[in-house]
C-alpha cells in the first residue's frame, strides 16, 4: 500500500544486467505478502502442504533467490521491527479487509467464478508470526542475510541505501513509500512474475522498473520534505485514505503553493479526517527509527533446507536438489570471483 505516485513518475524501465554485482535491500514483509498473493493455484487457492499449512511464501524465497543469486544479484532481507503507533489503526482495518475478502473468495469460488475469486484470493494474504520465523530460518539454511529493523522495514532498508558506508544499491520493493523515507535508489518488480493476469484474463508483462529519488524531486521540482507532504496528503501507510479529493497532481500543486506544512493545512481544499496527526506522520517519514546494519553472507546448508521445504513441508525433493544444486553454483561463483560475500 502506502502512496501511490505511478501517476507523476516515470520508472526507468531495465533488466537484471543492470543489477549485475549489486546488493538490494528487500523490503521482507513486502515481498512475503507479494509471494503470498501471486503464487496461488488458479482458484486462488495459496500453496499448501497436506496439514493445510501454507508455503507460498517459502516456494518465493527459495526459488525466486536462487534466480537472483543467479544473476548475480545479492538480497539482503529487512523485516520489520516494533510496530509503531501511527499503524496500530491502520492494521485493524487492514485485517477487517482481509477477512471480507478471504468470505467473498469463498463465496466466487464455490459459484465457479474462479477468475473473480482470484482477485479476491490475492487481496486475504495473511502473514502469521510462524510465517515470518519460518522465512528467517530458511534464508538462513540459504546462505542469505537478514536484518531485524528496530521499526519500519522499510525505513531501514531506505537508510541502508543511502548510508555510504553500505553496499547497498538500491531497495527492493513495490511500495513509494520507501522514497519517503530517503532511499536513493528503489526498484520494483524485482521478484514479481514477469507477467501479470489482468481483470480480463489476458495476460500483460511486467518490467523491473529503476526509480531514483533525485531524478523524482528534479522532475517534480519538489524537496524531499515536500515529497512527504505530497505523501501525507495523498496518503500512506500511516492514513491509507489521505484527504479526500486530493490525487498526485492536485497534492504536488498544493505543495508548491506553500512554504510550511502548517499553512498547506490550513488550505479550504484541505480536510483533515485522520485520527493521526499530520505532523507526526511527516516527522517519521523524515527521521525514522533505523539502526547500523550488521549482516554477512554464509554458506548454503542443503541439509537443513530439506529439512524445511521436504521434510516439513512437502516439497517435491527433486526440485529442491535441483535449486539447491543452482543455490550452490551461484554462491560459489561468486566467491571465486570476489574471494567473499562479505
Amino acid at each position: 500500500m502506502g502512496v501511490n505516485l505511478g501517476e507523476l513518475v516515470e520508472p526507468e524501465e531495465i533488466s537484471f544486467d543492470d543489477l549485475n554485482d549489486k546488493e538490494l535491500a528487500i523490503d521482507a514483509m513486502n515481498t512475503l505478502y507479494q509471494f503470498l498473493s501471486i503464487i496461488r493455484q488458479r482458484d486462488g487457492t495459496p500453496l499448501k502442504d497436506s496439514e493445510g499449512n501454507v508455503t507460498s511464501h517459502l516456494s518465493g524465497l527459495f526459488y525466486r533467490n536462487i534466480n537472483l543469486l543467479e544473476k548475480n544479484i545479492r538480497p539482503v532481507f529487512v523485516f520489520d521491527g516494533e510496530m509503531p503507533d501511527l499503524k496500530q489503526k491502520e492494521t485493524s482495518k487492514r485485517r477487517k479487509k482481509r477477512e471480507e475478502a478471504k468470505k467473498e473468495w469463498q463465496r466466487l469460488k464455490e459459484e465457479g467464478k474462479i477468475s473473480e475469486a482470484y482477485s479476491k484470493a490475492t487481496q486475504s494474504s495473511k502473514i502469521t508470526g510462524d510465517m515470518i520465523e519460518e522465512s528467517k530460518e530458511l534464508l538462513k539454511a540459504m546462505g542469505l542475510p537478514f536484518v531485524q529493523a528496530p521499526s519500519e522495514g522499510e525505513a531501514q532498508a531506505a537508510y541502508m541505501a543511502s548510508n555510504e558506508e553500505n553496499d547497498i544499491y538500491a531497495v527492493g520493493s513495490q511500495d513509494w513509500d520507501c522514497l519517503l523515507f530517503g532511499a536513493e535508489t528503489m526498484v520494483r518488480n524485482l521478484t514479481s512474475r514477469k507477467t501479470r493476469k489482468t481483470s480480463s484474463g489476458s495476460r500483460k508483462k511486467v518490467s523491473t522498473e529503476r526509480i531514483e529519488l533525485e531524478t523524482v524531486l528534479e522532475d517534480l521540482d519538489v524537496s524531499r520534505e515536500k515529497l512527504v507532504w505530497m505523501g501525507v496528503l495523498m496518503g500512506t501507510d500511516f492514513n491509507p485514505d489521505g484527504v479526500k479529493g486530493i490525487g498526485p497532481k492536485t497534492a504536488l500543486k498544493l505543495v508548491k503553493d506553500y512554504e510550511s506544512l502548517e499553512n498547506l493545512l490550513e488550505d479550504d481544499k484541505v480536510e483533515w479526517d485522520s485520527d493521526n496527526d499530520p505532523y507526526i506522520i511527516r516527522d517519521f517519514f523524515i527521521e525514522p527509527p533505523v539502526k547500523e546494519a550488521d549482516y554477512s553472507f554464509g554458506e548454503p546448508d542443503p541439509d537443513k533446507i530439506k529439512e524445511i521445504l521436504v521434510e516439513k513441508h512437502e516439497f517435491s525433493e527433486d526440485r529442491v536438489e535441483s535449486g539447491v544444486e543452482k543455490l550452490e553454483k551461484a554462491m560459489e561463483s561468486r566467491q571465486s570471483g570476489l574471494g567473499s560475500f562479505v
